[in-house]
C-alpha cells in the first residue's frame, strides 16, 4: 500500500518549525502497520531536518554554526534577485537535506527518544511551505 499526503506549513520566516506530530498522524492515517515514510519539501529554499527535538539551544546553536558558514549578504554570491538572505537560504538547503527516510513499526513513525523532524526555514521573510508526505508498507 501506498499513501501520499501533503501538508501546508506557514513559516514565520527563519527559523526551525517541528513537524513530527503531523508525520505522525499521517502515517497513523495511513494505515500502514510496517514500511516506509518518506519526507520531501518542495522547495530551494528551506530544508528537513532529523534533530533532537527534547531542548531549544540545540536549533538556536544550529542557526548560530549556519549563519556563521552561510553569511546572509556574502559579496560572494552574484545571485540576490530576492534579497540578500536568497543565495544563503539555496546553499543552506543544499548543505542539509530535502527529504528523510524514517521507518514505520506499529503506524508510528519508528522515532529514537529525542529525534523529531523539523521544517529549517532559511529565508527571513515568512513563507508558505509545502511537504509531500509518502507512506509505503504493509
Amino acid at each position: 500500500m501506498i499513501v501520499q499526503s501533503e501538508l501546508q506549513v506557514q513559516t514565520q520566516g527563519r527559523g526551525t518549525y517541528d513537524l513530527s506530530r503531523r508525520i505522525q498522524a499521517a502515517v497513523r492515517e495511513s494505515g500502514v502497520e510496517t514500511g516506509l515514510c518518506h519526507v520531501f519539501i518542495c522547495h530551494t529554499s528551506a530544508s528537513l531536518i532529523l534533530c533532537e527535538n527534547a531542548d531549544p539551544s540545540v536549533m538556536r546553536d544550529l542557526e548560530t554554526f549556519m549563519s556563521r558558514q552561510v553569511p546572509d549578504g556574502d559579496p560572494m554570491f552574484t545571485h540576490t534577485a530576492e534579497g540578500p538572505d536568497d543565495m544563503p537560504a539555496h546553499v543552506r538547503s543544499i548543505l542539509t537535506q530535502s527529504d528523510l527516510n524514517i521507518p514505520v513499526r506499529n503506524r508510528r513513525c519508528a522515532f529514537g527518544t529525542w529525534q523529531g523532524v523539523y521544517l529549517w526555514e532559511h529565508r527571513r521573510a515568512p513563507h508558505a511551505r509545502r511537504v509531500v508526505v509518502t507512506v509505503q508498507g504493509d
